[in-house]
């Protein structure tokens, strides 16, 4: 009996190694598809080639706004590092001919969620790539041994409004209504009651 329970047990951890592995590959394809979305808190490296006067590292502020010399303020919020070159190249070219302009994200420290409530180490979470709602509550520490474990919520503000999701741990732990396992989006809070 205690074989069958163990060998039930691992089996089922691989189908949730393999099916975890499938959502990374698809996160991989969305992200490439996409782009990483630059948010306030996050430090960018900004280079124009051959002008070492503006290679800098720049905060996005609260706002989402950056300053970049000859540019001016520029709004970052939302935009991919290639949009965000096209805008700095745009606003140089009038200065710099035959310039080659550089974007890259250094720290994601605007890409946050939060797990609240019943985790063993709930806080703020830097996601320096994207995660869903399980990856999520192993970075907190799991969960208490009291958790309600079926009545997790996600919130997301979209739009000024707030949206919850639901989330049963022991649907997904059995390999279940997978697509509430959903990838968390910065802001997002898990709230584990």
């Amino acid at each position: 009996m205690k074989r069958k329970n163990l060998l039930i047990k691992l089996l089922f951890s691989v189908l949730l190694l393999i099916t975890s592995l499938a959502c990374l590959a698809e996160e991989k394809n969305l992200l490439y598809k996409f782009g990483y979305k630059i948010q306030p808190g996050d430090i960018l490296s900004i280079s124009v080639w051959r002008e070492p006067d503006m290679q800098l590292e720049v905060l996005v502020k609260p706002d989402g706004r950056l300053s970049f010399p000859l540019v001016g303020e520029l709004s970052a919020l939302g935009k991919t590092t290639e949009q965000l070159k096209k805008e700095v190249t745009d606003g140089l070219v009038k200065y710099i001919p035959d310039l080659s302009v550089n974007v890259a994200v250094m720290q994601p420290d605007g890409n946050k969620i939060y797990v609240i409530g019943k985790g063993n180490k709930p806080g703020e979470f830097v996601m320096s790539r994207q995660l869903d709602v399980m990856q999520a509550l192993s970075i907190a520490g799991g969960t208490a041994k009291f958790a309600s474990l079926d009545d997790i919520r996600i919130l997301r503000r979209q739009n000024d409004k707030q949206k919850v999701y639901l989330f049963e741990y022991s649907a997904v732990e059995k390999g279940k209504n997978l697509s509430q396992n959903i990838l968390l989006q910065s802001g997002d809070i898990v709230v584990v009651p």
